[in-house]
């Protein structure tokens, strides 16, 4: 078969058609005519075990994604007590996100072969077991195995919410329940790190893991007991595309330790990066064929020939970038430059967590009686002020010169993120909502992989040129440089015991490279609130989408 005749063959399938059926009549057989639509069953309004069953799997949720951030500033202590080297430690993060970025597109598929409350629960359970090891962990090796367990079958919690959500609710429930789910999913990535120092701080770094196991557990005995929204369909193993599944695990896995990596080996500097970058690009192309021509692939790809699924997905990649990328610079910028422990930096940070949360109400009063499309452009627009605003740091900026650009990109987050998943999700028909799912929120996990990435080497070039202009002004011959060093040296004359003018040229390069930290910080916030300005110039393409959430 083709790959121009397969992908003809699937645009004339019936949406509602199941992907075995179409695909078992023989080529020469004559067609039959196509039996009657059944009858959408009517809605029923979503009672107490609705609810409880879609807050534990959204609790199971926030779980998979702190623990992404949950790590980052506990690391050194996790080297520690593992007897890794810095190189070495980075593997924990690694690991996990490699595993997760694999397993999420997959879960649409095995969803659908073994059903979404079986799924969830082992996912839910595995999740649980690998955490426990990974705090028993007493090697690098042995933590880099559980967290890749970890992060795998995490990866599965984070698709199967949507269905469930859709299928479950409707009018202002469905708004109510997804203003729920933006809340969890952006305070879990922003709170990830304070969490996480906190309990290094106050316990040990074993209690990141320990942390997980007693509502890990829950979730999966409540999800058991009141979600059950499809049956296991044993017939997709007679065609299950090991190939494919083959092909992605190497795509994905490759292109994501491709993009973590990258920044810190100077990219194809380092061969591992070089070679990994190699197998991605061949695994991607194949997957692709294999994708567009198996006739039941694991992943469906036909659904982003739906132009508000491909544009919602584009921006959730968008929203992702600048979730993860602000999430990831402000705190190192408090770090670096103003010395904050991890309990200042959660202290400041967690306004934009706060601005969410009273945003909540409002953003679900504002999907039922605005365009979704006039309020996405809303969002990203705030969003690009307050990397303005916030691109505008000195070396003193502190907790009240972050507060209301923190707090607006707070605001802007849940303009955004709401209407991005109604455009993208709410206009796919229900049969295929798994796998565009998994497609969904693979995009946002590849676009906070790509723009931490993009990120990092974005300040390494930025920093070595702001340093390269600064240090032009720093020459010793002028007076006022000779003025500074003088005054310097005098003061710290009876401080130490070595010699003031070292110290006095030492404290000078320090100044130098903390305004250079400044600068290159203001460049990359200034270059987030760009790309969230091509979002919005991008918003005419989109089709309004249908009504999904009415009164």
């Amino acid at each position: 078969m083709t790959l121009v005749s397969s992908w003809r063959g699937r645009l004339s399938r019936s949406p509602a058609a199941p992907r075995e059926t179409a695909s078992a009549a023989p080529a020469n057989s004559p067609a039959s005519p196509a039996p009657p639509a059944p009858a959408a069953a009517p809605y029923q309004l979503p009672n107490w075990r609705d609810w409880v069953g879609v807050m534990a799997m959204v609790t199971g949720l926030f779980l998979s994604i702190m623990d992404v951030q949950i790590v980052v500033s506990s690391l050194t202590q996790i080297q520690g007590g593992l007897s890794a080297s810095s190189e070495e430690i980075a593997w924990v993060q690694t690991a996990y996100l490699i595993a997760h970025v694999v397993m999420v597109p997959f879960s649409g598929m095995l969803s659908r072969l073994l059903s979404t409350r079986f799924v969830f629960v082992g996912a839910a359970l595995g999740f649980t077991v690998a955490s426990g090891l990974c705090a028993t962990a007493t090697s690098l090796g042995e933590m880099i195995l559980w967290r890749a367990a970890q992060g795998f079958f995490g990866g599965a919690l984070g698709p199967l919410v949507f269905p469930v959500v859709y299928l479950k609710f409707r009018g202002r429930h469905l708004a109510m329940a997804m203003v729920m789910v933006s809340v969890i999913l952006n305070l879990s990535s922003t709170l990830g790190p304070t969490v996480g120092g906190f309990l290094t701080d106050t316990l040990s770094w074993h209690w990141l893991f320990l942390v997980n196991i007693v509502p890990g557990i829950g979730v999966a005995i409540v999800v058991w007991f009141t979600i059950d929204i499809d049956k296991p369909d044993w017939s997709l193993l007679r065609n299950f595309d090991v190939t494919g599944l083959i092909l992605m695990a190497l795509f994905f896995g490759c292109l994501e330790y491709a993009l973590q990596e990258g920044p810190r080996w100077d990219w194809f500097a380092e061969r591992s990066i070089f070679y990994a970058t190699i197998v991605s690009a061949v695994a991607g192309v194949f997957f692709f064929w294999r994708m567009l021509t198996f006739r039941q692939p694991i992943v469906d790809l036909t659904v982003y020939l739906n132009r508000n699924f491909s544009l919602g997905s584009f921006y959730t990649f968008v929203v992702g970038t600048g979730l993860y990328g602000a999430t990831y610079v402000i705190p190192l910028f408090l770090a670096q430059v103003r010395g904050f422990s991890a309990m200042q930096i959660g202290a400041t940070v967690v306004v934009t967590g706060v601005a969410q949360m009273a945003m909540s109400p409002f953003s679900a009063w504002l999907a039922r009686n605005v365009d979704l499309r006039i309020m996405l452009a809303i969002g990203l627009g705030l969003f690009a002020v307050s990397m303005y605003m916030t691109a505008c740091l000195t070396s003193q900026a502190g907790f009240y010169e972050l507060l209301w650009p923190q707090a607006l990109r707070g605001f802007a987050l849940m303009f955004c993120y709401l209407p991005a998943n109604l455009i993208a999700l709410g206009s796919v028909p229900p049969d295929r909502l798994k796998n565009a799912a998994g497609l969904y929120n693979l995009t946002r996990d590849l676009g906070g992989a790509l723009g931490l990435a993009s990120i990092v080497t974005i300040m390494n070039t930025r920093f070595d040129f702001h340093w390269g202009r600064l240090i032009e002004h720093i020459n010793p011959a002028r007076p006022v440089v000779q003025q500074y060093l003088e005054s310097q040296a005098n003061r710290l004359e009876p401080l130490i015991a070595g010699d003031p003018h070292h110290a006095a040229v030492k404290l000078l390069a320090n100044l130098v490279q903390r305004e250079a930290l400044v600068l290159t910080y203001n460049d990359v916030l200034m270059m987030m609130g760009v790309l969230y300005v091509v979002g919005v110039l991008m918003m005419p393409l989109v089709r309004k989408p249908r009504s999904t959430i009415g009164h």
